[in-house]
């Protein structure tokens, strides 16, 4: 990969820069306008990773940080771990842009609103009736998220380095996460659960589910950071999955700040939503850029972990997480369909990406072989699977099973429409993450109404 920006690229870059600082000068005219300039900064996010992938690979190279294409003929060596790079600048930019989401609070309390030069009696600075409050609960949460991504980029960082066994990693994104519960326990601590219309007979309107609704969080939180890093394997799908994920998500704010009249509890959520989101879709189409078909860098564990704890406490602290799960029902269908090799109920390889035939030029399904025969349960629940579709099993004359394609949803795609070129591939799935991200939406917003009395919209 060059590390030389082409003069078009140089100019495209500088434009898009030039307009993104000129946007943000002009927000200041105005309140702020904080919803602008997380666009801007979201531009200038995309140029900045674009140029750094491009300028870092040969270091990162030069330090360890490269690996070969499985799924190529010819298998060069190319930079890894380039998703570090677009987590740091996503860090920096969500740390760049705190001033304007609290710009009319900073003036307000300041000597802009006229507050700071004019002296108070004691008792009224106490009750706080003639100053401005400042939303410290907000800023709170946005820090609390800050620092969860933080601490999830470093776990990132250290399985790309030490090569982490999944079963010792499993568990940290749920200490990462504990900044941001600690933080909807102070602020919000709503752990109740509305009822389905069917049950308030007997359960009533609202269940609190108490400690338990900080289990589930976490929960989330661990399946979210891993669920990015179990669909992977060819080039572009970690990136482009996350961007169609991030795509519908942003669709879902917008439902709420269109049809939702203001002040409603929803549109400050959902516009915090936006402003974690947006510079993310800016780092990430950088990346994607460099890591489509034929890739010429790779994201790492770093990105994996990273993109999917953005939508963790995306969904968390912007108090969707019910509908975050509808989203990303791919990657849980692509979990439960992992899981016995997982838990080694099977055997695991230590690669599970499809297998590329020299001779054609397409991916096939990957497949494992059983050295030992399966138990009995296992091996009739493996060729069940088989006639249902579901998995491509070998069987001896014996009928003994003695190898199945691997449980990723994307053999199982190669299972059901046969070989294909990678490219192909990855915008099959994306489709069907697409699709199936719609319907959640659809079922949550439209649907939901069959057991509820009412959507937030």
């Amino acid at each position: 990969m060059t590390t030389v920006l082409s003069r078009t690229e140089v100019y495209a870059l500088l434009a898009l820069s030039l307009a993104c600082f000129g946007v943000l000068i002009n927000t200041f005219q105005g309140d702020g306008e904080p919803l602008i300039a997380s666009v801007a900064f979201s531009g200038l996010a995309f140029s900045s990773c674009y140029a750094l992938i491009r300028w870092l690979g040969d270091a990162f190279m030069r330090r360890g940080f490269k690996g070969k294409d499985m799924c190529k003929l010819k298998q060069t060596e190319i930079p890894e771990t380039m998703g570090a790079v677009c987590a740091m600048v996503y860090l920096l930019v969500l740390v760049m842009f705190i001033p304007w989401p609290f710009y009319k609070d900073i003036v307000a309390a300041t000597s802009g609103g006229g507050n700071r030069d004019v002296m108070k009696e004691l008792e009224e600075v106490d009750t706080g009736r003639f100053l401005h409050r400042f939303p410290h609960s907000k800023l709170a949460s946005y820090l609390s998220a800050i620092i969860s991504l933080q601490s999830i980029v470093l776990l990132g960082i250290g399985d790309d380095l030490f090569d982490i066994r999944w079963r010792h990693k499993l568990f940290i994104p749920a200490i990462s996460a504990i900044p941001m519960l600690i933080v909807y326990f102070v602020d919000f601590g709503v752990t109740q659960v509305v009822v389905p219309t069917p049950l308030r007979a007997y359960l009533g309107e609202l269940v609190d589910l108490g400690w338990l609704y900080y289990i589930y969080m976490a929960l989330l939180s661990i399946f979210s950071a891993n669920s990015i890093n179990i669909l992977a394997g060819i080039n572009g799908i970690e990136v482009a999955q996350s961007l169609v994920i991030a795509g519908l998500i942003v669709v879902n704010d917008a439902f709420y700040l269109v049809f939702t009249p203001y002040p409603h509890p929803a549109t400050d959520s959902h516009l915090f939503s936006l402003y974690l989101l947006l510079p993310f879709i800016g780092v990430s189409l950088a990346l994607l850029k460099h890591n489509w078909y034929p890739a010429r860098v790779f994201v790492g564990d770093t990105y994996c972990y990273f993109a999917g704890m953005v939508f963790a406490v995306d969904g968390i602290l912007g108090h969707f997480s019910k509908t975050l799960v509808l989203v990303l029902l791919p990657q849980g269908f692509n979990f439960v369909y992992s899981a016995p090799q997982l838990f080694h109920l099977v055997p695991c390889p230590r690669h599970r990406l499809p297998h590329f035939n020299a001779r054609t030029g397409l991916l096939e399904p990957s497949r494992v072989d059983f050295k030992r025969p399966l138990a009995r349960p296992i091996a009739e629940s493996l060729k069940l699977l088989h006639r249902l579709r579901l998995l491509d099993v070998e069987t001896d004359e014996a009928g003994v099973v003695v190898s199945s394609s691997n449980f990723t949803i994307i053999n199982l795609w190669l299972v059901w429409f046969g070989p294909m070129r990678e490219d192909r591939l990855a915008l099959g799935l994306l489709g069907f993450q697409a699709a199936v991200g719609g319907l959640g939406l659809f079922i949550r917003h439209r649907m939901a109404l069959l057991i509820f009395t009412q959507d937030n919209l």
